[in-house]
């Protein structure tokens, strides 16, 4: 266990460089892969090329800013961080796009080999280069001269090939089609002539501009359900033990409002007016309220002074409360009629029958250099009657192994967000059990709240934001 506070900087220094270098490659990786799909594939060599580029480059850059400036308290910070991540987000939505329609073009570029339609210039220049070389070679053999530039069919002074009704193949390979080919570009009819792209070409700007036209409107969608208000779930969970005292008790909870630059204000406010009107009996917070520090967010934060509860608000850490000056928040929370459960329970009493309500450390507590913190279910249940039933608030739904074994009757949890952007829902079972809703390990019932807040890109695609009403039933 760490218990020095001189070991907290290197801790958190490692931490901070462990995860921007994810980011980074993770940035690299995106941003090439859009750059050969939307710059490499859809242009030709040239000055277009070299500032789309450098536009894609910006582009990188503006995530990995907006990461680094997360902890800066700056209007510069805050529109780094806007433009970043809703940024990353559209890349995100593009590089899923364009990945899924490899397989159209894959499909589509085999058809266009076909000899089946006239070839454009663009796949016909070696064509028409090497059938150039052939017929001077032959005319040097046969001591005929080359026909003047503007005599031939396809010359000024003749009918050109599309006028002739020919197909542009067979014009193509006559010894004066009048095709030049100049910068890789294969021109029609001289000077005057038009630009004629090839067909991949052409694909493959149709399909960018698909996969743009998609990007767009989900990362549109995502932006505005993200900062919609969040829905009301109703949980109706039975308890074993659970006395007919406490039948319909409500506990109204929340996690992940990640208050920062980018969330807070009114839709903090918001927040807490829904959680009122569902007239919660218990308000849990279940972790990652904050992304900040308090000098930063007092005002985002003091909302949380309205809410009102019969028998009172609590709040458990989540791991962004360890990227931040934890002591100075847990000392502050209080001020605003907020408890800190910190591997430590409160008996809900109605009727002269009661449930427990613990609450433990966030499971990276033990791991984030702050002296005395640390994920302790054993000491939250010290000394409880187990005939009284019992409901645990733990930020992470992993943390629901340990309470299964303890012989938890319900743990409320957030920290996944629901996934946040589909599809990454996937990925986050692959570090925990549960991404949202109602579930069962062993004996234990399990609720995860795709939380209020996001982190990163502002938007939520498959989850939205939500207030969960769990209402205890007894058996």
């Amino acid at each position: 266990m760490v218990g020095g506070e001189e070991e907290v900087l290197p801790l958190s220094l490692i931490g901070l460089l462990g995860f921007a270098t994810v980011v980074l490659l993770a940035v690299l990786l995106l941003h090439g892969y859009l750059w050969w799909r939307l710059v490499r594939s859809t242009t030709r060599p040239g000055r277009t090329r070299r500032l789309l580029t450098l536009g894609v480059v910006l582009l990188a850059a503006l995530p990995v800013g907006a990461v680094l400036l997360r902890r800066e308290d700056s209007t510069l910070s805050t529109v780094v961080q806007w433009v970043g991540f809703s940024w990353l987000g559209v890349a995100f939505y593009l590089f899923l796009t364009l990945l899924a329609l490899e397989p159209v073009r894959f499909l589509l570029r085999g058809r266009f080999r076909e000899p089946d339609g006239p070839a454009t210039v663009a796949e016909d220049e070696q064509v028409v280069a090497s059938g150039t070389r052939r017929d001077a070679a032959t005319r040097a053999e046969s001591g005929t001269a080359p026909e003047p530039e503007g005599t031939g069919r396809g010359g000024p002074g003749g009918p050109r090939p599309e006028a002739r009704g020919e197909p542009l193949t067979a014009a193509l390979q006559g010894p004066a089609a009048g095709l030049r080919v100049a910068g890789g570009k294969g021109v029609l009819g001289g000077e005057d002539g038009v630009l004629l792209p090839s067909r991949r070409l052409f694909l493959a700007r149709g399909l960018a501009a698909t996969a743009g036209a998609v990007a767009l409107a989900t990362a549109g969608t995502g932006a505005y359900l993200a900062n919609s208000a969040p829905a009301v779930r109703r949980v109706p969970i039975t308890l074993a033990g659970l006395d007919p005292a406490l039948e319909g008790l409500r506990i109204v909870t929340f996690s992940d409002g990640h208050l920062s630059a980018l969330y807070g204000g009114r839709r903090f406010e918001r927040l807490v007016e829904t959680v009122n009107a569902q007239q919660p009996d218990v308000v849990a917070i279940v972790g990652d309220l904050v992304d900040g520090e308090l000098s930063e967010l007092r005002e985002e934060v003091a909302p949380l002074a309205d809410l009102v509860s019969g028998q009172g608000v609590y709040f458990v850490t989540g791991n962004h409360e360890y990227f931040v000056d934890t002591t100075a928040w847990l000392r502050h929370l209080p001020t605003l009629g907020v408890q800190v459960l910190r591997n430590e329970r409160v008996p809900i009493v109605r009727g002269g029958a009661s449930v427990d309500l613990a609450g433990i450390d966030d499971r990276t507590a033990l791991s984030s250099g702050v002296p005395g913190h640390g994920a302790d279910l054993d000491r939250a249940l010290d000394g409880r009657d187990d005939a009284v039933p019992l409901v645990l608030m733990a930020h992470q739904p992993v943390q629901v192994e340990q309470a299964a074994a303890a012989g938890v009757g319900l743990q409320v949890s957030g920290h996944t967000h629901g996934g946040q952007l589909w599809p990454f829902d996937y990925a986050v079972r692959l570090d925990q059990p549960a991404v949202q809703g109602l579930s069962r390990v062993g004996d234990t019932q399990l609720y995860v709240t795709t939380g209020a807040g996001f982190w990163g890109p502002p938007m939520r695609i498959g989850a939205r934001p939500e207030v969960a009403v769990v209402e205890l039933r007894a058996p």
